[in-house]
């Protein structure tokens, strides 16, 4: 199946990725200072206070409002890449494979397992589109290694700044879930640039590949000029 449209709307959503995680990394900077100030009682009025942190909120609710809606939508598109990728890989492959389409998407789903497993199915799609007839001699890629590395430093801070806002009281709390927050967004900007390399690579490879298989098919024309 060729999935090229796909894969440039794949890229084109982890730029946005990229954008809205520059952007909170801003916002939450604006944020960390204000609840500095209010920590080290750098406001001369209670009303001065009130309007700062109101504007704060204000202000991260709109970027984490986004944030939401972007991830919901290229998730969405970037899982959905994944299935035709490995359903692709399936095509190619000379021997059977380990996970199928629907587990190389389901994997990420699954609490605890979602550490491991899609990854180990990512790295088998990368294997059978770089080496369709020989997948087990393809090293293991630093590249994937990497990506995932950040996927499960953005994913660990996300869900933890997540839980320490909803019982953020005081300041010490509300510091803790800023800082929280902002190592998710700095962990998904080079999860998104290095997962960007890799759809690129994995459609460049299987559109190699698949064009090796049709050349290379019985009654296949071969050109050739003097």
């Amino acid at each position: 199946m060729d999935f090229t449209k796909l894969t440039n709307w794949t890229v084109r959503l982890l730029y946005l990725q990229i954008a809205i995680s520059v952007i909170g990394l801003i916002t939450g900077a604006m944020e960390h200072s204000v609840l500095r100030d209010i920590q080290n009682g750098n406001f001369v009025a209670e009303t001065e206070l009130i309007q700062a942190g109101e504007a704060s909120d204000t202000r991260q609710g709109i970027v984490g409002g986004c944030q939401f809606l972007i991830y919901i939508v290229s998730g969405i598109w970037i899982l959905r890449w994944i299935y035709v990728a490995s359903s692709n890989a399936r095509d190619l492959a000379a021997g059977a494979m380990k996970f199928s389409p629907g587990w190389a998407v389901g994997w990420y789903f699954i609490p605890f397992l979602n550490l491991w497993k899609p990854y180990q199915a990512m790295k088998e799609i990368w294997r059978v589109s770089a080496n369709p007839r020989n997948p087990d001699a393809e090293p293991d890629s630093g590249l994937l290694a990497s990506w995932w590395f950040f996927y499960i430093v953005s994913s660990l801070s996300g869900n933890a700044a997540f839980r320490l806002s909803l019982r953020a009281d005081e300041i010490r709390e509300l510091l803790a879930a800023n800082f929280a927050t902002r190592v998710s967004d700095i962990a998904g900007i080079p999860l998104a640039i290095l997962f960007m390399v890799v759809v690129r690579r994995m459609h460049a490879n299987q559109e190699l590949a698949r064009a090796a298989t049709d050349a290379a098919e019985p009654g296949s024309i071969v050109s050739t000029t003097a």
